[in-house]
């Protein structure tokens, strides 16, 4: 059982807190590109429990630095976006994105030190049509973990954000329970009616599988095992991956190019960045019945609450608490295990419906629970060992390291070892051995 202090270390993402500190460490997403237009207005963000202030200079820059302007700390989501830099409207003060003071126009030259004085900024990349961010206190910022589906060109990357209402923890691990897929997902679909030739039928034709974790470099990966046709093993699978993202099992492995990267913006409320290269013919596919269309009520595009500035205004579902996610009492009685369209929604509904922070000192847990367990032992023992001696995962020196963590499923012979079976299965998804490959 986790304990009430691991549950307030997994949960606590402020700064000074140790989970805090150490999810500083690494590279986060911080919102798309295409919201920072070149000279347009700046855009209140939140994260970690820090209240930011992101915008693009006339230069095509993206800085994100405090809203708190260093000079009398008027908020700077106010400011003006003037070609090299943000102006406070306050005193006229101007930074650039690197926080650096420009301008003191409310003084005297002589009595003017812009050369001292910096907005605290931190540093910034993009990649893939998203801007990261970096707030950690290292001088020099470790090197961009090469997850496969953050690699591919910005002109193919598919990139869905959603904001959801409750701790960044319980909605991680929504996605590495693999069992629950079997019911909310597909718990009224009948496994005779779909196409015998998909290999994902074998979720529904067992919805109890077996699941086996192994500890990585770079995290931990598991597999659900389920029996498959005589003589074979399905296997569906995912990829924990430090501190935050998960590689999940979409569709075929040999197609499946795709992350979530789960991200606090407080305790209580978390950005969702899932990530996926179009080229790879995986992405978005439905699971099929007999007569080739998809299974109904999971494929269904998010709709949004319009816009606000506010710190938490942006990529909020439509259906949502108040209108208990569009919940639809005949269809859960007639076609819909939980009556809630859309994967995407019922995952978020489950999650929201723990409460903001999960107290998990309530939980039963059992067998199925296996990746939860170990991630989040994992996550515990790397941010106490930080704190202790600043180590860090093995990732931030090495980002190869999860170059092949790839989620999916596949179907591999009944006596194959599950982890040579994976290998097997990405060495012929990436062209390194004959077979099927992956689109390039």
């Amino acid at each position: 059982m986790t304990t009430a202090a691991e549950n307030e270390l997994l949960t606590q993402a402020g700064p000074g807190t140790p989970m805090g500190n150490f999810l500083r460490q690494f590279w986060i997403p911080a919102c798309m590109s295409s919201e920072l237009d070149p000279g347009g207005a700046p855009m209140r963000l939140m994260l970690l429990h820090e209240k930011l202030i992101a915008f693009r200079d006339a230069n095509g820059r993206a800085g994100i630095f405090d809203h708190r302007c260093p000079h009398r700390c008027a908020s700077l989501f106010f400011g003006r976006n003037e070609g090299d830099g943000l102006r406070c409207v306050y005193h006229g003060w101007k930074f650039n994105v690197e926080g650096q003071c420009l301008e003191m126009p409310n003084m005297p030259v002589d009595q003017r030190f812009e050369s001292k004085v910096k907005a605290f900024a931190y540093r910034t990349m993009e990649r893939a049509g998203l801007v990261y961010v970096y707030m950690g206190a290292s001088e020099v910022a470790p090197p961009f973990p090469e997850i496969e589906a953050t690699m591919c060109p910005a002109e193919h990357a598919q990139t869905v954000l959603t904001q959801r209402d409750c701790n960044w923890m319980q909605a991680l691990e929504g996605d590495i329970d693999t069992s629950h897929s079997g019911f909310l997902h597909t718990g009224s679909v009948d496994p005779n009616d779909l196409d015998p030739s998909q290999p994902s039928r074998f979720s529904i034709t067992e919805r109890s599988p077996r699941i086996l974790t192994q500890e990585m470099p770079y995290g931990a990966m598991y597999t659900a095992e389920r029996p498959a046709d005589p003589g074979f093993k399905y296997h569906r699978m995912a990829h924990f991956i430090m501190p935050f993202w998960v590689a999940y099992p979409q569709t075929a492995m040999t197609d499946n190019v795709s992350a979530n990267a789960w991200v606090p913006v407080d305790d209580e409320h978390t950005m969702i960045f899932n990530i996926g290269d179009k080229r790879a013919s995986g992405v978005g596919r439905s699971i099929l019945r007999r007569d080739g269309s998809p299974v109904p009520g999971l494929a269904r595009p998010l709709e949004y609450l319009p816009r606000t500035t506010d710190w938490q205004g942006r990529w909020r579902p439509k259906a949502n608490a108040s209108n208990d996610f569009g919940l639809d009492r005949e269809a859960q009685r007639t076609w819909s295990f939980s009556g809630i369209v859309g994967i995407p929604l019922q995952d978020q509904m489950v999650q929201e419906s723990m409460g903001p922070v999960i107290d998990r000192s309530l939980e039963t847990l059992a067998g199925s629970d296996r990746m939860i367990v170990l991630t989040r032992r994992l996550l515990v023992e790397a941010a106490l060992e930080y704190g202790k001696s600043g180590k860090l995962p093995a990732i931030l020196d090495d980002p190869s390291l999860c170059r092949d963590a790839r989620g999916g499923d596949f179907i591999c012979p009944e006596n194959q070892h599950w982890l040579d079976a994976y290998k097997e299965t990405i060495d012929r998804a990436k062209g390194r051995i004959p077979g099927r490959h992956a689109a390039e």
